[in-house]
């Protein structure tokens, strides 16, 4: 042992000193490439985190770190675009929040687009988080298996399509998805869509302020869908990669589309797109109908005021008026609001749910559910409700031409006063009278 050591003199402490930050820097290059953060505060958050307690129980306020988040992905200096002016900056928290203080969650900084594994059964699927961000993932869910069902060349059929979805595939759903709002947005004429080109590692325990975001934005503005589309592909790992806060940008790229202007018209007089209570970031209906209609007026997705759709024209003009993803509601608390036809019968079976405050996806697998009045008799279909707890897709059988009283006398005589679950509700919006058969999974909502 000693001959061995004796021709190799022990390091002084200096240079073993020396030799450890030297490791130190390689090591937080690479995760600084990576888009990772090392610091004490990420340590401690993750400790602290590391139960399921409350946040904050047994600490003051002041003693908490602040979260910490991922440093978003961040695009090259020569990509383009065009920077914002604080002005715009200004202008576009005040259509988002109002007067109030521009303060997004910590789950609206995290949130952003994240499948389900590939090759599963729900491959199709996006996780839907928490807290106001998944009317926005619901919405884009819509629109991605639009795609996967009715659109994208495949050999495969029905649930198929959905499931034997690989990861490559998944980013091409998200894609098209993303350029297909934002070019109804932009009202079929552009498409703007909003990247980070500066990095923001942490943030405040109480929240996100939306203006250190804004002000490192570019914007990449595309007069042709098919180039939007090709862009959005080669950057989705901006809009799915953690830390990229891909929903606020999407949200973001989605009133540029738009422009502030057209989508102060469509709110008119009423609040702004997004409710602060209690700290937490809720959609309004304005959001909703932009991510569905391309307008940003809470007044396309139903309530009396608007025309019917095709009134005073033909059953073509209707028909024109019908949007590629439908609109279902039910609400527990009165008064309920009737959805617009155009919504709740859109050219193909695919449906956003607002039951109770609370989004999720229905949708059906044959093109021809809407067009052909045979293939409503009895049907089936499907619903993913972004929780984390399903696992698979649930599949309900509708049937229109039931008989009230059979049902009644199967529900016994204390029937009038259950409360039925509001999936089902929804669903009878659109086919009134409808009984639904969950086929053995425990109905939910």
């Amino acid at each position: 042992m000693g001959d061995r050591g004796a021709g190799h003199a022990a390091p002084t402490p200096l240079e073993e000193i020396a030799s450890r930050i030297s490791d130190l820097s390689k090591w937080r290059e690479i995760f600084s490439f990576r888009g990772l953060e090392i610091n004490s505060r990420t340590h401690q958050q993750g400790r602290s985190s590391a139960g399921h307690g409350a946040p904050g129980a047994g600490e003051s306020p002041g003693s908490q770190p602040p979260c910490t988040v991922p440093q978003p992905l961040l695009l090259p200096q020569s990509a383009g675009g065009r920077p914002i002016s604080p002005d715009t900056a200004m202008r576009l928290q005040q259509l988002l929040f109002g007067n109030t203080a521009p303060l997004f969650s910590c789950e609206w900084a995290a949130a952003h687009f994240r499948f389900r594994p590939p090759h599963s059964d729900l491959a199709y699927a996006l996780q839907a988080g928490q807290g106001g961000t998944r009317a926005i993932l619901a919405a884009v869910q819509a629109h991605i298996i639009s795609y996967l069902l009715f659109t994208r060349e495949t050999e495969c059929t029905h649930l198929e399509r959905l499931c034997r979805v690989g990861r490559r595939e998944q980013g091409q759903a998200l894609a098209t998805a993303l350029a297909e709002t934002l070019w109804a947005a932009g009202g079929g004429g552009r498409a703007v869509v909003c990247l980070v080109t500066a990095p923001i590692t942490t943030m405040p325990r109480e929240g996100y302020r939306a203006s250190s975001l804004a002000e490192r934005i570019r914007l990449f503005e595309f007069s042709e869908k098919a180039a939007a589309q090709g862009f959005i592909s080669d950057h989705i790992d901006c809009f799915q990669g953690e830390g990229s806060h891909g929903v606020i940008l999407f949200l973001y790229s989605l009133l540029f589309s738009r422009t502030f202007e057209r989508v102060q018209e469509d709110l008119g007089d009423t609040a702004p797109l997004l409710n602060i209570s209690s700290g937490n970031v809720t959609c309004t209906e304005a959001v909703l109908s932009l991510l569905l209609t391309g307008r940003a007026s809470p007044r396309q997705l139903g309530g009396g005021r608007e025309p019917e759709p095709g009134a005073g024209h033909g059953g073509g003009e209707a028909r024109r008026q019908r949007g590629p993803v439908g609109f279902l509601r039910w609400e527990r608390a009165p008064p309920e609001r009737q959805v617009s036809p155009g919504l709740r019968t859109p050219r193909l079976p695919v449906w956003l749910c607002s039951l109770s405050g609370r989004h999720g996806v229905l949708f059906g697998t044959d093109s021809r559910l809407l067009s052909d009045w045979k293939c409503e008799r009895v049907f089936h279909l499907y619903f993913y409700s972004g929780q984390q707890e399903q696992t698979q897709t649930a599949r309900l059988t509708i049937d229109t031409h039931s008989h009230h009283w059979e049902e009644a006398q199967r529900e016994g005589p204390c029937s009038p006063g259950k409360r039925r679950p509001a999936l089902e509700m929804a669903i009878r919006t659109k086919w009134a009278g409808a009984t639904v058969s969950w086929n053995g999974t425990d109905p939910f909502y």
